[in-house]
């Protein structure tokens, strides 16, 4: 079955605490429920389901799982685990690939065993993370950026934006670059090289002239970079004509793109900043100059969490704090958008579209390569979850490609580009689309219905038994009422009306 609505969700695991050395698998002597939970929680159930025992041990099981729970009693392992058994497992039309040769791709013609790399960032900033990601399975590593300053770093240093779970929804930092030498920089190069042979070391780097701009490209490839990522997007590091002071100005991306190529024979990425209006202008002056590829997109400038008595917003360091770069599954619209602008721009066909901007599960990575995405970059969701994440990106990614028929990654990049427009008023509007209301999950809270009268069109009631009604007549299928439904009770109908 080609996936849609899941039929378990993060919400219905909301005090789960995705736990390290989790207690409920020490409990369980007949399934390890917490890899099970965590692929729930990365939207990758049908995978967890095919993974199940053919006998089901939670029937008959006093589920010590949920007592040793660090939440005890507030998780219901053992219900999730039935529902894995009985609600999804019977939907579970193809079978899970019995390799990841699907994953296999390119990062600008250097072999990829699968599309997912680390962001440029804290996540791959020394020998040891880069390793243990590399023993996980990720992909390759975009190391996080050399340069030649004297980095010393504030603290705090991040904040973030929560849902109601305590999940990070959005996340700020004020990063700076790799507070290590050039040399010893070079050093993790060599020894990553040595090591993990097969593996992809993407060089960010960031210069303060020409002559820097060269000299880093050069070093990252004698030292055994595959491809260098030229960093002209870093919000945090504007001041003095660096980081996204570059990527804002194209005749700067152009001559910088080039200085690094005359000394570079490796692929050349370039890192484009989200703080601009279009990002076709510098990505084409990127090409102009001679990168092979783009990466999209790094941080956007923001403000989070002004305290209402110190007046200063989050992180506070000793009485001050600055505008950061805002990432994590809230930028992932924007991240779209701007990695759709660069899909569909003829003048930049053939370039390699590295995408980055909130990808937590294989759907979020699935959605950029359906936008022109070729590789993909995850940083904020590996600093909430860590590297095992990379577990359930693979084998999402790969059931989807096995399901669609698709003989790798490659058949499924850009296939949404040619239905997507450039604004609203190209599209049909003489159709109504009507809710539809599924009365054995609804538990009668009315929330439709304040929705729709308070911020929609009065065209929903409640019932004496506290059940939705709906007046087709003032229906015009907004869907508002879909997306505020705590119970996901309300789905797209099939009942609709054309306009006269």
């Amino acid at each position: 079955m080609i996936r849609n609505e899941p039929s378990i969700s993060r919400a219905d695991m909301i005090r789960c605490a995705l736990c390290d050395r989790p207690p409920c698998d020490e409990a369980c002597n007949e399934v390890k429920p917490a890899a099970l939970l965590r692929s729930i929680w990365f939207r990758n159930e049908q995978t967890a389901a095919q993974r199940l025992p053919e006998t089901n041990p939670c029937l008959t099981c006093p589920a010590p799982c949920e007592r040793a729970c660090v939440r005890a009693g507030e998780v219901p392992v053992r219900d999730l685990i039935n529902r894995l058994y009985y609600q999804v497992k019977p939907d579970c039309e193809t079978k899970l690939p019995e390799n990841e040769e699907r994953l296999r791709c390119d990062l600008c013609g250097v072999p990829l065993e699968n599309p997912f790399i680390l962001a440029s960032s804290v996540v791959a900033s020394t020998y040891d993370m880069c390793a243990r990601a590399f023993e996980a399975g990720w992909a390759g590593i975009s190391f996080k950026t050399v340069c030649t300053l004297d980095i010393h770093e504030a603290s705090p240093r991040f904040s973030a934006i929560t849902g109601s779970d305590g999940s990070i929804i959005g996340f700020k930092n004020i990063e700076q670059l790799s507070d290590h030498s050039v040399a010893e920089n070079m050093e993790i190069f060599r020894r990553l090289k040595k090591n993990y042979p097969t593996k992809v070391i993407l060089a960010s780097i960031m210069g303060q002239n020409e002559a820097e701009w060269k000299e880093l490209a050069r070093l990252c490839e004698e030292n055994g970079a595959d491809a260098v990522e030229l960093n002209f997007s870093c919000p945090n590091m504007a001041e003095g004509g660096l980081g996204s002071d570059i990527g804002q100005v194209p005749e700067l991306v152009e001559r910088f793109t080039a200085a690094a190529r005359r000394s570079c024979h490796i692929p050349l990425l370039v890192k484009l900043t989200p703080n601009v209006a279009s990002m076709s202008e510098a990505a084409e002056a990127a090409m102009r100059g001679g990168a092979d590829g783009l990466a999209a997109i790094n941080t956007i400038k923001s403000i989070v969490g002004v305290n209402p008595h110190t007046y200063i917003s989050a992180p506070a360091v000793h009485g001050q704090s600055a505008v950061g770069g805002y990432s994590g599954n809230a930028v992932k619209p924007i991240a779209l958008r701007f990695i759709a602008e660069l899909g569909k721009n003829p003048k930049l066909k053939g370039m390699h579209l590295s995408a980055i901007g909130g990808i937590e599960t294989w759907q979020d990575a699935l959605e950029f390569i359906l936008l022109g995405g070729r590789s993909l970059q995850v940083a904020t969701a590996v600093m909430q979850y860590g590297y095992r994440i990379i577990d359930d990106l693979k084998d999402g990614l790969n059931l989807y490609l096995t399901e669609k028929g698709f003989s790798g990654v490659r058949e499924a990049t850009g296939l949404g580009l040619d239905v997507l427009n450039e604004n609203t008023q190209t599209l049909e509007r003489d159709t109504v689309i009507f809710p539809q209301f599924v009365m054995e999950r609804c538990i009668g809270c009315g929330r439709c219905g304040i929705a729709c009268r308070d911020g929609g069109h009065q065209a929903i009631g409640m019932n004496e038994e506290r059940r939705p009604v709906l007046n087709g007549k003032r229906c015009v299928g907004c869907h508002l009422c879909l997306l505020v439904c705590p119970q996901r009770a309300i789905i797209p109908g099939n009942k609709r009306i054309t306009r006269h």
